[in-house]
């Protein structure tokens, strides 16, 4: 536990005690709101995350922890909002940084006008993960009426990308004309970056399969896969883009709490750090095999959150419709795992009896 999330607990106890000394109890309170603020609405991408690391080997899983979540903080929380001002302003880095400083109301209201293109590209991003998941039979039913149906569907080639664009396209409908070529291009590169690097990890994953071998680490089992070389250098850029496509609408969603972007990187930084250590805390635990429909409900959430990321594209959304909705999903999946998990103990104890 100490090794997993004793990183995150130094770099919060730090950043917490900077801002205080820097800005004082009002840029304090700031940064854990959105630290809080991050957590609760991520808690079903560290789900999803799960699923896909532990098919890693430990080394990859580490660099996960150390790496990635540097990616994480730095990159898609401070980096690629001020690109994304850049390029949509028509300002250099170097314009957009000293936007972001000096000017943080401007900065935040370019970021705002950048939200149809970031929603489209995460909503069908997003869309396509669960398009993929549901579409698909699994040892263990959730919610069977739902479920078998569309995973008999889901026997019709390319039918996730076909919802997924039908999607795109309606939403390119009720939008102005103005705003629905930006939003159609945006959609298809999100469309374009989930299968291209899905595809590629796919690739190399069946190509090693031969050569992978189990994990040989005792302090790290259960949960730790044996997928190693290209395919999960490919998992881990997935891994990279999956967590941009949810960090982008709480990073414009941080903005209505504070236009200093320091604090929101700060804020949400620390919320990222959290949320890569329950990643790996999920999987070192074996946690989704303990608790089978985890799994479904992150992914029922994350199609609630293309959704929303769709709609927001038309309607303003607030933030907590986003993050009652994932949680309720969460909840209700680990409730179903515990009560499923007391019917087979009851049943074997009848059974020895």
């Amino acid at each position: 536990m100490i090794r997993i999330f004793g990183i995150s607990v130094a770099v919060t106890i730090a950043v917490l005690a900077g801002s205080y000394a820097i800005g004082g109890p009002e840029t304090f309170a700031l940064v854990a709101i959105l630290a809080i603020l991050e957590i609760s609405l991520s808690f079903d991408n560290a789900v999803v995350n799960a699923t896909v690391l532990e098919r890693m080997s430990s080394w990859w899983q580490t660099l996960f922890l150390t790496v990635g979540v540097l990616i994480a903080v730095f990159g898609m929380r401070l980096v690629f909002p001020l690109l994304i001002v850049a390029v949509t302003a028509g300002l250099s880095p170097g314009e957009a940084v000293d936007l972001a400083l000096h000017q943080p109301d401007v900065y935040a209201a370019e970021l705002s006008q950048a939200h149809p293109a970031i929603a489209a590209f995460g909503g069908i991003f997003l869309a396509m993960i669960f398009f993929d998941f549901i579409l698909q039979e699994h040892q263990h039913t959730w919610l069977g009426p739902i479920e078998r149906p569309l995973a008999k569907l889901g026997g019709i080639e390319s039918v996730s990308i076909v919802l997924a664009l039908t999607g795109l396209l309606l939403t390119t409908r009720v939008i102005p004309a103005e705003e629905a070529s930006i939003v159609l291009s945006s959609g298809t590169i999100g469309l374009i970056s989930y299968l291209l690097v899905r595809g590629l990890a796919a690739f190399f994953e069946d190509r090693a399969g031969l050569q992978e071998t189990p994990d040989t680490d005792e302090s790290v089992k259960p949960g730790v896969g044996s997928v190693v070389g290209k395919a999960a250098f490919f998992l881990f850029i997935y891994l990279q883009v999956l967590d941009a496509s949810f960090s982008f609408d709480g990073v414009i969603g941080a903005f209505a709490i504070t236009s200093n972007i320091l604090i929101v990187a700060a804020g949400l930084g620390i919320g990222a750090f959290y949320i890569r250590s329950l990643t790996v805390f999920l999987v070192r635990r074996g946690t989704l095999a303990e608790y089978v429909y985890l799994e479904h409900g992150a992914h029922y959430a994350i199609g609630a959150l293309a959704l929303i990321l769709l709609v927001s594209i038309a309607r303003e959304v607030p933030e907590i419709v986003t993050g009652l909705i994932g949680i309720g999903f969460i909840g209700a999946a680990l409730v179903s795992s515990l009560r499923r998990r007391r019917v087979a103990a009851r049943v074997a104890r009848d059974t020895d009896l």
